[in-house]
């Protein structure tokens, strides 16, 4: 004898989506304090998947062999320089934060040279406390949360063997799963290495390279702490506009204060001619390698994006807004075509109709 059910087949199906959605909510708010190593893993496997892809496939290499080379390189050259440069930041920060009198001399040297009073000293020092402890809720550090810090990473590298190692069922995954055509899905994944070139490869040199040039500058003409405001600078030269002269234009200002025109002078020279205008010479060269993203969506991606996942906001941000902007260009073209198919086939059966009864006339 067949069960019986107290539902019917409509809300047997209500209730199986709601089942989904909450089990799926659980599984989210799990995992939200680890959502940056999938994001990771992500923009890793769009980067390594061209040497992958050549050496696995054309090559016929070892498949784990390869993957397990991919993340050690990765490893030791993304991850962990991005990281101990992060560590010295939040070092240096905090250290300014909690001693703040040559801070205050900077500001009092900046108004002699202008002549207008920026703030109070109280005000400074309790910007730079602010400040100090802003930095340590979004820079990662090892002794707050050195636990979650290995999970992370743990996670991120064991979701990248995975994507690379069991690459067919992943990709077979992604075109069932997601609701868009295969044609569709294709242009999808060109937008998405195109917007993670830019964001992570592309940003990630000229930031890297400004970064250098400004500490460089700043140890030629006598700055103190040259190293601390050169990481400074690879930091804040993800921000479009305002980036390393944030660091450089204080600088040499200040240069001048103390009456040392020609490390001033020198300082905002290297500055407005080199570090700003290497910006725009690495991107022609990056061209190929970079994708059109517009300066507000990068903006805009860092401020949404450091809230959520701190440091690694910086390229998290932007590479996650863009790509919502292409997804959402994208739904706009299919639901075009779509239309257009729509009326395409109400044209056909109005035709059909008409030829049919020009037949039963005859």
């Amino acid at each position: 004898m067949a069960s019986s059910t107290i539902y019917t087949p409509k809300q047997q199906r209500i209730l199986l989506i709601a089942s989904l959605l909450i089990l799926g909510g659980f599984i989210i708010a799990g995992l939200r304090g680890y959502v940056s190593a999938f994001f990771g893993a992500g923009i890793l496997y769009v980067i390594f998947r061209p040497l992958f892809y050549g050496l696995v496939h054309r090559k016929k290499w070892n498949r784990a062999l390869v993957t397990t080379g991919i993340i050690i390189f990765s490893l030791f050259v993304i991850v962990l320089p991005f990281l101990v440069l992060s560590f010295l930041l939040i070092d240096r920060i905090q250290y300014y934060a909690q001693h703040t009198d040559q801070i205050l001399g900077l500001v009092k040297q900046a108004e002699e040279l202008t002549g207008f009073k920026i703030t109070s000293q109280q005000n400074v020092q309790k910007m730079l406390q602010q400040g100090g402890s802003f930095a340590s809720q979004q820079l990662p550090s090892l002794a707050g949360g050195a636990l979650d810090f290995l999970v992370i990473i743990g996670l991120m590298f064991f979701t990248l063997f995975y994507m690379f190692t069991e690459e067919e069922s992943f990709l077979e995954g992604l075109r069932k799963h997601l609701p868009f055509k295969r044609d569709t899905l294709k242009e999808l994944g060109e937008q998405l290495r195109n917007n993670v070139n830019a964001n992570v490869l592309g940003q990630g040199i000229v930031s890297l390279v400004q970064g250098i040039l400004t500490g460089l500058t700043l140890l030629i003409f006598g700055v103190p702490d040259a190293a601390f405001w050169g990481t400074v600078a690879f930091f804040l030269a993800f921000i479009p506009v305002l980036g390393t002269p944030l660091v450089w234009l204080p600088a040499g200002l200040i240069q001048l204060s103390q009456g040392n025109t020609t490390d001033g002078v020198g300082i905002l020279v290297v500055g407005a001619v080199v570090i700003t205008n290497i910006d725009n010479l690495l991107r022609i060269m990056l061209a190929k390698r970079m994708g059109d993203v517009h300066p507000l969506v990068t903006l805009a991606g860092i401020v949404i994006g450091v809230p959520i996942f701190g440091i690694l906001g910086l390229v998290i941000g932007p590479t996650i807004l863009s790509f919502f902007i292409v997804l959402m260009q994208v739904f706009a073209k299919e639901n075009r075509e779509s239309r257009a198919e729509a009326v395409q086939d109400e044209a056909n059966v109005a035709e059909h109709a008409e030829v049919q009864a020009e037949k039963v006339a005859r």
